[in-house]
């Protein structure tokens, strides 16, 4: 891959506060909830400490990603799943169908808290990815991948209770933010479409593969340790607007797309930024184009972290 600038911040950089309405929590309540959760998600929760959080994946059978969540364990016998709200029903439909005789509850709690995301100042003091943060009593703060070098968290606070501080942040300016940290969720038209890897799961901290069965396990390991990773996702650039499945293509191939569009943004200084999720072949340094083989040209950047088979 050719060397391509660095993502420039606006000035000034951003810092604030936004709700995030798009993200809904699905609750785990029981005796047997980490547990449950253990045997269902990428994840160990049955081993995370309290209180905790962790990134994970929800896979079919056949390993591809139904839904993805931030995983905040709260209690010993709670664990909140923070997910996007397009695809909370059908995950937690899913979910419930393999409670069995375990001794957990689901439901929808999205009614019962409030969402919000931290950057900049507002967001500190900083900490790691998946690190729980201080926070006031009765919050959970969870620190978040940085974007161009901005500290960010996760703020989950019961409905009702005091906003953070900060300046109001724009949604565009966070949703540009999810895509510079080159971490996907899941969203409804991703579902079912890629294995956790090609996501870049296991690089982030979504996959943990030295805990037991779970949903596509067996897919997801033999993807990992016998060398078939052949899909990664990829920060890129372009100056054209970009939309969430849209088919990216390589010159090696006008008829056969590449990769798609898995998460994008408008950029605050003009053009766009997007994640890819496409053939590692490609990122050869030959131009890759939108939506068909003569479309608008696609530029790969440097992802903010090394993929876990470079390092």
């Amino acid at each position: 891959m050719t060397a391509t600038p660095s993502v420039t911040l606006p000035s000034p950089a951003p810092d604030g506060v936004l709700r995030l309405a798009h993200l809904g929590v699905i609750r785990a309540r029981g005796d047997d909830a980490a547990a449950f959760l253990h045997g269902q998600l990428s994840q160990d929760f049955a081993l995370l400490g309290v209180p905790g959080a962790r990134l994970a994946a929800y896979c079919s059978p056949k390993g591809r990603m139904l839904a993805s969540m931030i995983g905040i364990k709260r209690a010993a016998d709670e664990v909140l799943l923070i997910c996007h709200h397009d695809v909370l029903a059908a995950t937690l439909k899913r979910l419930s169908m393999f409670v069995l005789r375990a001794k957990v509850k689901l439901d929808d709690a999205s009614a019962g808290f409030e969402l919000w995301g931290l950057v900049g100042t507002s967001a500190l003091p900083a900490g790691e990815p998946w690190q729980m943060l201080d926070a006031p009593a009765g919050v959970s703060r969870v620190g978040l991948y940085p974007a161009a070098g901005l500290t960010r968290s996760l703020w989950v606070a019961p409905a009702g209770h005091e906003a953070p501080a900060g300046p109001p942040l724009e949604p565009a300016t966070w949703a540009w933010l999810e895509v510079l940290s080159g971490v996907a969720m899941v969203s409804a038209p991703l579902v079912d479409a890629f294995v956790p890897q090609m996501l870049n799961y296991e690089s982030v901290g979504g996959v943990n593969f030295k805990k037991g069965c779970y949903p596509g396990q067996e897919v997801v390991a033999r993807s990992q340790f016998r060398g078939t990773l052949k899909r990664r996702t990829y920060l890129a650039a372009a100056d054209a607007p970009m939309s969430v499945g849209q088919e990216v293509y390589h010159p090696s191939d006008a008829d056969q797309p590449t990769g798609t569009i898995v998460a994008c943004s408008p950029a605050p200084n003009g053009g766009w930024h997007a994640l890819v999720s496409m053939q590692v072949s490609s990122a050869d340094g030959q131009a890759l184009h939108l939506g068909q083989a003569e479309g608008p040209t696609l530029r790969l950047l440097p992802l903010p972290y090394p993929l876990l088979d470079d390092i």
